[in-house]
């Protein structure tokens, strides 16, 4: 049904000629049911949203303690205290909920986790203060400093975890109540910053709430939500930088010694964002930023800012990114440094900057229909993301190196924040519930339609009803893409034929391809930015798609220094590594031989069910050291050798031990 402001908006963008952006299909239309999906899915619903309850309430043995719920009863005046966590602590409750609502969403509706939503819910509205201001932080420790210290302070970026959660739990519920306290606290925000004399010119440090409040719109079609979050990025780093002045303020009071000497790339506010050309700063709060100026680009049909991004964007998956689809190389300051500087031993990668790459490749592919885009949010999601969570849901990586070797991550070092195994929770604790809640919504990322054609981005198995051309299908994708590259697709009109078009993504890896339509092999497909088309839909389609799914030897540009000699494997969009359970301690001294050929063998017992690849190579001798001698006059000598490679995203869940992604080559 649509709502006046539905309608209010509906007109606005007639008026406007716009492009058309590509849409998800609705999470609960999507029925995942794939081999390799199924698990994590799964895991989320019956292992990790019960777990992080847990965590939430300080009930797990031997893990850092949370005080999210503690800090919110406190702020309704329900318990006694002094507030516990991280400024930003507020945000761990927000994306739990945020991973509930998907999963409502996506697995049906579950009386017993609603319940437990709905009372958490309630609990934050008995915690939202009467004017509409939502932060136990400044609530209970310091009410007297909101709004003082926008660099630290992370009210922007928690309120908009919060808004994005109210959205998304409407959506999956129809419940207004959340929606309710968080369009009151997106209300505060309107009314406290924007151009106008009296309101507070400065933005966020932490962008975040820019895209919260894009999708607070989407859903109401109240016009100052979209309004206030293009303020936020029109005015950042527009004329003496906000932050540095603020840190003159009556009330202005530091909060992290880290960010003594700050600089303004740190937080993307150096320039202008329509004419940044490099990703800088923190990672993190760079892909947000990126996301949101999509968004913004979108709905203002403003060609400048989508220009930005297309410029951010290449210079940060072609220069800036790991193979796994890993950002943020440094571990001082959680940040990108200089094109081609990508260590792995040292690697930081935060999980929830893959999460962000994804987000931000998902908007940019809806607005271009490139298929480009998909390719590294595929790459990103299989690799990194995955890496981020054991495989029993209750221990995380928040750093996801690309080289370990455990005796070295240890305090007294540069590797000290590598973790060579999964923690139980973090003081910081970013980046489990933003797993979660992106495993919870992966059915967002399989598809985008407009109104004549159904994208297929990712080869998952599933069941979808959607619409094709104005007519309902039954689209179903039965998927043994990681396994032997075959992918079929039954699309079915419910009233007929549509005449419409499915658009299949081809992954810029595959070189080539076989498509058969209806048992009829396509000698000629028409393929537009990395997608075949397959028009004039009839009522029932069958579709086959053969890929060659076989390991590749992937090299590094030769500016990438920690990668020159070194090879890397890939096997459709999933990097792999040696682990020392497999090959033994002393990775460094393997050289891979990618002359001879690989043999790829699954093997349903290890590590859920993974086709491994074993390799040909050498491995330096250790003849003639026998006496631990430190240097010696005795050259290198190698000796044959056979190496076994699993999937990067499943390192860590057999054996503490040595890892590596990128291996010295035979020459």
């Amino acid at each position: 049904m649509n709502t006046h402001s539905d309608i209010k908006r509906l007109i606005w963008r007639r008026d406007r000629m716009e492009k058309v952006r590509l849409k998800s299909v609705p999470l609960n239309n999507i029925h995942i049911k794939d081999s390799f999906w199924d698990k994590y899915i799964k895991l989320v619903k019956n292992v990790i949203l019960s777990y992080q309850w847990d965590t939430l309430n300080d009930r797990v043995q031997d893990a850092e303690p949370s005080h999210c719920i503690q800090n919110f009863k406190i702020a309704a005046s329900e318990e006694t205290g002094e507030f516990q966590g991280a400024v930003f602590q507020d945000t761990d409750v927000a994306k739990w909920l945020e991973a509930v609502a998907f999963t409502l969403a996506s697995s049906g509706r579950d009386e017993k986790l609603e319940k437990l939503a709905d009372e958490t819910i309630a609990l934050i509205g008995r915690a939202q203060c009467e004017d509409g201001y939502l932060n136990t932080y400044y609530t209970i420790k310091e009410p007297e400093r909101r709004w003082s210290n926008l660099k630290e302070g992370h009210e922007l970026y928690t309120a908009g975890h919060m808004i994005e959660a109210g959205v998304a739990y409407y959506e999956a519920t129809g419940k207004k109540e959340f929606l309710n306290i968080v369009a009151r606290f997106a209300d505060v925000i309107c009314k406290k910053f924007g151009p106008e004399e009296g309101q507070c010119h400065g933005y966020p440090g932490h962008p975040e709430v820019e895209l919260a409040l894009v999708k607070l719109y989407q859903v109401t079609g109240e016009r100052r939500y979209l309004d206030t979050a293009k303020y936020f990025i029109d005015v950042r780093g527009q004329g003496e930088n906000y932050f540095k002045l603020e840190e003159n303020g009556e009330k202005y009071k530091a909060i992290f010694p880290e960010f003594a000497g700050y600089q303004p790339e740190y937080s993307q506010s150096h320039q202008p964002v329509r004419e940044q050309k490099t990703a800088e700063g923190h990672a993190v709060r760079a892909v947000y930023l990126y996301s949101a100026m999509a968004d913004l680009a979108y709905e203002y049909q403003d060609k400048e800012l989508e220009d930005a991004c297309e410029t951010l964007w290449d210079n940060m998956v072609h220069k800036r990114m790991y193979i796994t689809g890993g950002i943020g190389s440094s571990g001082l300051l959680e940040r990108f440094t200089t094109d081609y500087d990508l260590p792995n031993d040292r690697n930081y990668s935060e999980s929830c900057a893959s999460i962000g790459l994804a987000m931000f490749g998902k908007r940019m592919g809806e607005i271009t229909r490139d298929a480009s885009y998909i390719d590294i949010v595929e790459k990103a999601l299989y690799n990194t993301v995955l890496a981020g969570i054991a495989m029993d849901g209750k221990s995380f990586f928040y750093v996801n190196p690309l080289e370990v070797w455990p005796d070295n991550c240890m305090e007294r070092t540069s590797m000290e924040h590598v973790k060579p195994v999964r923690q139980k929770w973090f003081g910081v604790a970013c980046c489990p519930p933003n797993i979660a809640r992106t495993l919870a919504s992966l059915g967002q990322y399989l598809y985008g339609q407009d109104d004549e054609k159904l994208y297929v981005n990712l080869y998952v198995s599933n069941e979808t009803d959607t619409y094709i051309n104005g007519k309902p299908y039954s689209i179903k994708i039965d998927s043994n893409y990681l396994k032997d590259g075959k992918v079929k697709i039954y699309a079915e009109g419910k009233d007929g034929a549509s005449h419409g078009c499915l658009a299949l993504r081809i992954p810029g890896y595959m070189k080539e391809f076989q498509i058969y339509r209806n048992q009829k092999k396509l000698e000629q497909v028409k393929i537009e930015k990395g997608y075949a088309l397959l028009e004039d839909l009839d009522k029932k389609e069958e579709i086959t798609i053969t890929f060659p799914m076989k390991a590749r030897f992937v090299w590094a540009n030769p500016n990438v220094r920690a990668d020159e000699g070194k090879v890397a494997v890939m096997r459709g969009p999933l990097v792999y590594c040696l682990e020392e359970i497999d090959n033994g301690k002393n990775l460094s001294a393997c050289y891979l031989d990618t002359k001879e050929e690989s043999e790829e063998i699954f093997e349903p017992e290890l590590l859920g069910g993974v086709v491994s690849i074993r390799l040909k190579g050498k491995r330096i001798s250790e003849k003639g050291w026998e006496d631990g001698a430190l240097y010696g006059e005795h050259r290198t000598r190698f000796e044959d050798a056979e190496f076994k490679a699993v999937p990067y995203c499943n390192w860590g869940n057999r054996k503490t031990g040595e890892m590596t992604v990128w291996v010295k080559e035979v020459l």
